[in-house]
């Protein structure tokens, strides 16, 4: 079978491997964390879509990041959810149900990193120039940096996985938690040197021009706040600057394991679940790094908690005073 191309559309697909001790615990915890993911990257996107002073290029910009965020986990968990429970033995995904999660995968990240110089480009502008940040930074200009953002990612990872596909199959296992393009190319008995150098290559554009862009854009911020004397700007323009890294930081670690774990298989069995790490961590922290360190979202977030606890109140004083 390893050594004849397959007709058969039906890949097996390794999964998470737990025991069978810390099946029902860990699909608990991939389920809240699934959960919290949705409802605080949802529950940010609508706060910042209802508040009309919230229409401003950071917020619009965070709303990119938590849509990504959304769509990057929903491609990921609710197949590893699904799978808990089915022995290894048995677990299976179509070929072209696997391209599309590798995709999905790989534009998340893709889309990731973009969207983030995007955001570094904004403080740029509103630091470096904040009297001409109003006339640059307008929400059509907004528009036009997430769209090429997007569009940027989707046509590198359609590239990555057109090269991929038109490769023959003489495997049909995958041993990978979830599909991405590495899993696919290692099915097929061609020479790949190509989708190497290709994919090395696109990963080296994509994580140097973040990286390169990124500290770029911090140096000169930080010579900027260096020279001006306002302790109150520069401690304002320190604390958005300082949430951006953290989340750029967190991307940046949790991308370069797969790539690692992936050429080296000897690491291979016991570092698996850090391939997933990508689209499960950042998720989870980077509404409650924004969410929390944003002085505006923050204010806005506590008072819908405060209104909705002042409602509950009000509601449970009007139903004494009937019963009275």
């Amino acid at each position: 079978m390893e050594n004849k191309t397959l007709t058969s559309d039906i890949i097996f697909i390794e999964g998470l491997k737990v025991s069978p001790q810390s099946t029902v615990p860990a699909f608990i915890l991939l389920l809240l964390i699934y959960v919290f993911i949705m409802v605080s990257n949802v529950g940010l996107v609508v706060l910042i879509s209802m508040e009309r002073n919230l229409h401003e290029p950071m917020y619009l910009l965070f709303c990119n990041m938590s849509v990504n965020d959304v769509f990057g986990a929903t491609t990921i968990i609710p197949r590893l959810l699904s799978d808990a429970f089915t022995p290894i033995t048995e677990r299976y995904i179509y070929y072209i149900d696997c391209v599309v999660q590798a995709f999905s995968a790989h534009f998340h990240a893709g889309t990731s990193h973009a969207v983030l110089m995007v955001m570094a480009f904004d403080r740029y502008v509103a630091i470096c120039n904040p009297l001409r940040y109003a006339t640059i930074m307008t929400n059509r200009m907004v528009v036009k940096l997430s769209a090429g953002a997007w569009v940027a990612a989707f046509i590198a990872v359609a590239i990555l996985l057109g090269l991929t596909i038109r490769l023959s199959r003489c495997r049909k296992i995958i041993l990978n938690p979830f599909c991405d393009n590495a899993s696919l190319f290692k099915l097929s008995c061609d020479n790949l040197l190509f989708n190497h150098i290709y994919g090395l290559g696109s990963a080296v554009v994509i994580l140097g021009s973040s990286l390169g862009s990124i500290t770029l854009t911090y140096l000169r911020i930080a010579m900027v706040c260096l020279s001006n004397k306002n302790k109150v700007l520069n401690s304002r323009a320190l604390q958005t600057c300082a949430t951006h890294l953290a989340v750029y930081i967190i991307m940046l670690v949790a991308s370069f394991t797969p790539m690692i774990i992936h050429r080296n298989p000897q690491w291979a069995d016991s570092g698996k679940v850090s391939s997933v790490l990508f689209h499960v961590v950042p998720p989870v922290l980077n509404p409650l790094i924004y969410g929390l360190q944003c002085k505006e979202l923050r204010h806005k977030i506590f008072g819908v908690f405060y209104k909705n606890k002042v409602m509950d109140a009000k509601g449970a004083m009007r139903v004494q005073s009937l019963h009275k």
